[in-house]
């Protein structure tokens, strides 16, 4: 292999600047852009498609009108800009070391279809501002990035590696962060709960989003009522939770935590779930049983 046609030397002459390198990057990541670019912007398009000309797919949109009626949607091509600086960004580009005989394109691939980058162009998209709480900041000078990792729904080995830290240490911060939040009622940042909405068009992701991931089909506009009932009356009845209840359930049946961790994070919060019994105290089949009484709780409540 020639160095000029080195992956790891074209993404270098890229990040330099060099004309010729980046079209050829941006070449081999167009059919990607495409792709991603044509179902995010249709999974929050709902009723732009009836009032816009789509630049991405001349199928989806308004279609036989005038060119004074034929209005052209702006997001899709500002999407298309977006994903392409976000790829090839200077550092990003730098940090391709090729390993494993890796290509440039396969990089980017891989980054393309993660759940950060999908969650990075909704901040985008909607304008997002997340706020890290400075508790959180306080804790160590890593800690708002794990924090906002978390957010993301990245794994820990991911988080050390990307942070070059220890695992241990990226496990640590991360009870601790979550002991925090978990002590002023604030878990739910890491998770915050979502609604469909078909009507706020400028405020998906602030006042109602679908939160499906780009692993998932793209979600109709015209979703059955029946459903998006059924996905408000689910999220009014969890909110109904206390945090230790939502706690218990997320890391029991969602995170698929082991039992024993459990235990240990309520016995270093000082949380008591049975009457009478000291938290370091608690054990298997208390822990369980609370988990059943809080689904029973949930499931009532959804039934009422």
């Amino acid at each position: 292999m020639t160095v000029k046609n080195n992956p790891v030397d074209l993404a270098r002459r890229a990040a330099d600047g060099d004309e010729a390198a980046t079209a050829t990057i941006n070449g081999l990541l167009d059919p990607v852009i495409r792709y991603h670019t044509g179902r995010f912007c249709k999974r929050f398009c709902k009723e732009n498609r009836y009032r816009y000309t789509c630049t991405l797919d001349a199928s989806w949109g308004l279609s036989g009108l005038s060119d004074r009626e034929a209005t052209l949607c702006e997001w899709g091509n500002a999407s298309y800009g977006w994903m392409l600086d976000d790829l090839c960004s200077e550092n990003r580009l730098r940090r391709f070391e090729g390993n494993g005989g890796a290509r440039i394109n396969d990089y980017l691939y891989t980054i393309a279809n993660s759940r950060p980058f999908y969650e990075r162009w909704k901040d985008w998209r909607f304008g997002r501002q997340v706020h890290v709480p400075t508790y959180i900041q306080d804790l160590n000078p890593v800690a708002k990035l794990i924090f906002l990792s978390l957010r993301s729904g990245e794994e820990i080995p991911h988080i050390a590696q990307k942070l070059t830290k220890p695992l241990a240490e990226v496990e640590v911060l991360c009870q601790k962060i979550i002991i925090l939040l978990t002590q002023k009622n604030r878990l739910h940042l890491l998770d915050p709960p979502k609604l469909l909405s078909l009507t706020d068009m400028g405020q998906q992701d602030r006042d109602g989003e679908n939160q499906a991931g780009p692993d998932f089909e793209i979600p109709s506009f015209d979703e059955k009522h029946e459903d998006r009932e059924q996905q408000t009356h689910l999220h009014n009845s969890w909110a109904k939770l206390s945090p230790v209840e939502q706690y218990v359930l997320e890391a029991l049946l969602i995170d698929e935590q082991e039992a024993v961790d459990v235990l240990a994070a309520l016995s270093k919060l000082k949380i008591q779930i049975k009457t009478g019994v000291l938290p370091e105290q608690t054990n298997r089949q208390q822990l369980y049983y609370f988990r059943r009484k809080t689904l029973s709780k949930l499931a009532k409540d959804m039934d009422a």
